[in-house]
Parts: structure tokens; C-alpha cells; sequence
């Protein structure tokens, strides 16, 4: 079983003392069965008092009423995670079950409420736009749904270059398209629109990675998509990688919309300074299980 470590940091730095309003903070590790949270430290600097709270979707939230006036706010999250040895994706295993449903999905009756929440677009505007595309470049009639998912994943992979940017919230999917260019974010949002063209549930996802980036102390937060398959749940795909999102993906928040999961959101009064920027470090490291087991929130 493997142990992770994993510290991050985000530090937005402005010309002049400025005082904070309310923040969101999505950054608690999602608990299930592959994963468990053994210690979780999440600091602010100015300090601030944090309320803990459940959303609508799981997600562990806190909000943070900051404290005084600064040039700079430092938001430190430090998680010891506990990640179970890969259980095999249904699918992914010679011989191994298969997912059954095809296109058109249907979902279970007492599940149809729900699932019919997450197959609603975020974008109504722009949902032509996205199922012309995504239905030019895909057939999916009566075909797996899983096969369909995987086909666009990679789709999204293969025209979308992948471009970091330093502005707040998404691109729109129709925007994506036609920029050619997008984050992770802007990746995920294109997938998770086409998705519901197709007819499928779809949540959009903010976490972590392990990879050789983070290893190393460069990485940032990572998007991806999960789309409802009624007989096997809610699997993970990475459009940004191409791949199936596996045990390396690290939840924190999933939301039907993508502004529903922001790692850290919140407002300054910008009367007295202006934003200047913003840096973000991230380390995934192996630890040692030698640590108690135990699990809190401060």
C-alpha cells in the first residue's frame, strides 16, 4: 500500500495590503475505496478561521474568513494519503467484465433523477456547436458506451494542444475548438460537454497527479472527466493524457459544472492594491508507513 506525501502551495502576491473576502477552498483529498487520508494540514497565511462543510456533490469544503490586511496570501496544503495497490478497471483485464451499457444510455429508475442532472450542458449556448463536432468526428450509434468515451478521449488529445494559462476559470468549449489550444481545464470542459451530446451522465474533475513532474516539485493541479456507466459506476478519463484516468488521479472535488471545483476561489478589495500574480508549487513524494493511523482537519 502505497503512503504519498503531498505538499502544496499557492501564494497571489499585490502592489499593496489588501483585505480578503470570504475564500472557497476545495482541496481535501475525495476518500474511497482506493483511497484514505492519514493526516490533513491546511493553512492560511494571514491565518484565517475555517468552517468545514459537505457540498451538494461530496466534497469536502472549507471557507475561510481571512484575517487583517497582507501583500500577499499563502494558502499551504500538506496530505499523507494512503493509496491502495490498482484494482483492475472492468475492462482493463483479459477476460474481465465488461461494461454493457451502449448508446443511447439508459440509467436504473431510482438513478435516472440523478444522472439526468449531470447530462445537462454547462455551456447551452454553445451545445450545437459541440455536438456537431464531436458527432463529425465520432459514430456512435449503437456502440459501447465505454468504446465511445474512449474514442473521444483520445480525439480531444490528438487537436487539442495542450497550452498552460496563468488566467482564472475555463475556456468555453466552443472556444477551445476554435483556439485549438486549452489547460487541462479547458480539456476537460471540452470533453465533458461532448460527453453530454452523446447522451452520457458527466462530472468534471480537480485533483492531483502523481508523475515525474511532481516528483520533482513542478506539477499543479490536474483536470479530468468521469462519465456514469450504470453497471460499472463512474469512470476516469484524461483527455489532457489521452488515457483512462488511473490510481495516480487524485480527487479532490467533482462538480457538474467546472466552476463548482476551483482549488481555491475568493475575492480582495481592490481598492487599496492591485492582483500582481500568482505561483504555485506542488510535491508528490513516496513517505515511509510508519506514521500512526489517524486522520484530521485543522
Amino acid at each position: 500500500m502505497p503512503r504519498l506525501e503531498i505538499h502544496h502551495r499557492t501564494v497571489y502576491r499585490y502592489t499593496a495590503p489588501v483585505k480578503f473576502g470570504l475564500h472557497r477552498l476545495v482541496l481535501r483529498p475525495r476518500e474511497g475505496h482506493r483511497t484514505t487520508v492519514r493526516n490533513h494540514r491546511l493553512t492560511l497565511t494571514p491565518s484565517a478561521h475555517l468552517t468545514w462543510m459537505t457540498d451538494i456533490f461530496g466534497n469536502h469544503i472549507a471557507l475561510a474568513a481571512i484575517d487583517g490586511e497582507a501583500e500577499e496570501l499563502i494558502v499551504d496544503n500538506s496530505i499523507d494519503l494512503d493509496i491502495l495497490d490498482e484494482i483492475p478497471d472492468p475492462g482493463a483485464v483479459k477476460n474481465g467484465p465488461l461494461s454493457a451499457v451502449t448508446l443511447p444510455s439508459t440509467w436504473l429508475q431510482y438513478e435516472a433523477g440523478v444522472a439526468a442532472a449531470y447530462a445537462v450542458s454547462s455551456y447551452p449556448d454553445e451545445t450545437d456547436i459541440v455536438r456537431e463536432w464531436t458527432l463529425s468526428q465520432i459514430k456512435a450509434g449503437d456502440r459501447p458506451a465505454r468504446d465511445v468515451m474512449k474514442e473521444l478521449n483520445g480525439l480531444i488529445h490528438r487537436t487539442i494542444r495542450y497550452r498552460r494559462r496563468e488566467e482564472s476559470g475555463v475556456q468555453t468549449p466552443a472556444s477551445t475548438l476554435t483556439l485549438g489550444t486549452g489547460s487541462c481545464r479547458d480539456m476537460a470542459t471540452l470533453a465533458l460537454e461532448a460527453a453530454r451530446t452523446l447522451g452520457l451522465a458527466a462530472r468534471f474533475v480537480s485533483g492531483y497527479v502523481e508523475s515525474s513532474i511532481s516528483a520533482a516539485g513542478l506539477g499543479s493541479t490536474h483536470a479530468w472527466v468521469e462519465v456514469y456507466l450504470p453497471d460499472c459506476g463512474w469512470r476516469a478519463f484524461d483527455p489532457t493524457s489521452g488515457k483512462a484516468a488511473d490510481v495516480r488521479h487524485i480527487p479532490l472535488g467533482v462538480s457538474s459544472h467546472p466552476r463548482g471545483v476551483m482549488p481555491i476561489s475568493g475575492s480582495f478589495d481592490n481598492r487599496t492594491g492591485r492582483f500582481l500574480g500568482m505561483t504555485v508549487t506542488l510535491s508528490i513524494l513516496p513517505r515511509e508507513s510508519k506514521d500512526p493511523a489517524f486522520s484530521s482537519i485543522s
